[in-house]
């Protein structure tokens, strides 16, 4: 009998309805007119409005990817949420999402894997499928604009809002699913993109300034080095273990962070660039919801067909990241 293995069946992605264009930002920090889109690539993001929640946008994704799949809320044996905003620091996230899209026989669990939060829960899921023979929905999802510093430009023209969801099914046809994850971590840029208070670590007091809570990047070039070497050699390295060429990749999707990172890992490995997934334009940097929202609007555009290969790769805080090669 041919081993079990998992299939992407569903995909599904959702944003709030506040579109912010960059001249919003650009007015606000004193930039000149086009200096967002020529550094990032960024046109526009989407921000949530006063009471839109977490939990909610990740919902309007699962349900999408619930029902591109054709898959029954009753019949997801795990949920998995990546995510570095949850509703609350306690409890986690996962548990009200499965209640909102009626899993009832699902166990659920918060992922905090920063941009690379989807790679290490697809990696997670395909393990699970195999193993329980049972659908698993995988969530990524931030609501970052709360957690901006509008006053630091390096993060106030990047981070967006944004929910990705795929659904993982079992299969037997032998064609698809998981051929290779590469994940890493490097500690020692564990400084380099952080929010300072709130963890157990330094918790929230009375006189913690307000800046504390928020996002802050310490050295962007820093990080765009680190991630674009991070990207690069465990994409490489995915690669030589499936012993799959890149030319044999049908898509690249890479995170979202900015364009040029995007560009520089294509250049890197080789891509042709007709082949690379892009959404950065239109939907900015949600972190590790990049990934899967780039999937689903992709699928809607032009559907996936069986056995297309798919790179992806990602990098973020911590330093933590990785590559994964899925047959479709």
């Amino acid at each position: 009998m041919t081993p079990l293995s998992s299939r992407l069946a569903g995909f599904g992605h959702a944003v709030p309805s506040r579109v912010v264009k960059n001249d919003e930002i650009e007015n606000r920090l004193g930039l000149e007119d086009g200096w967002i889109e020529r550094r990032t690539g960024i046109r526009s993001r989407y921000w949530a409005r006063e009471g839109d929640t977490l939990s909610g946008l990740a919902a309007e994704a699962g349900k999408m990817a619930l029902e591109d799949a054709c898959v029954a809320p009753g019949d997801i044996g795990m949920l998995l949420l990546a995510t570095s905003t949850p509703d609350h620091l306690l409890p986690p996230s996962a548990p009200l999402l499965a209640y909102k899209l009626g899993l009832l026989n699902s166990g659920a669990i918060d992922l905090a894997g920063a941009c690379s939060g989807f790679l290490y829960a697809l990696t997670l899921a395909d393990g699970f499928v195999r193993a329980h023979g049972k659908a698993v929905l995988v969530v990524a999802a931030n609501i970052l604009s709360r957690r901006i510093n509008p006053a630091e430009r390096a993060s106030a023209v990047l981070f967006a809002d944004g929910a990705g969801a795929v659904v993982l099914a079992p299969c037997r046809d032998g064609r698809s699913g998981l051929r290779a994850a590469v994940l890493a971590a490097d500690g020692s840029g564990y400084d380099l993109i952080a929010i300072p208070s709130g963890g157990s670590n330094k918790p929230f007091t009375p006189a913690t300034p307000p800046d504390q809570v928020l996002m802050s990047m310490r050295d962007g070039r820093e990080v765009f080095s680190r991630a674009v070497d991070l990207m690069t050699q465990t994409s490489r390295q995915a690669l030589r273990e499936a012993s799959v060429a890149v030319s044999a990749v049908d898509r690249f999707i890479p995170h979202q962070a900015n364009q040029r990172l995007c560009d520089a890992i294509g250049h890197n490995l080789g891509v042709v660039e007709t082949k690379i997934i892009s959404t950065i334009a239109e939907f900015g940097n949600s972190s590790a919801a990049t990934i899967p929202l780039s999937l689903s609007v992709q699928h809607r555009k032009e559907r996936f067909v069986s056995e297309e290969l798919l790179l992806m790769t990602a990098a973020g805080a911590g330093l933590s990241g990785g590559a994964a090669l899925f047959a479709v």
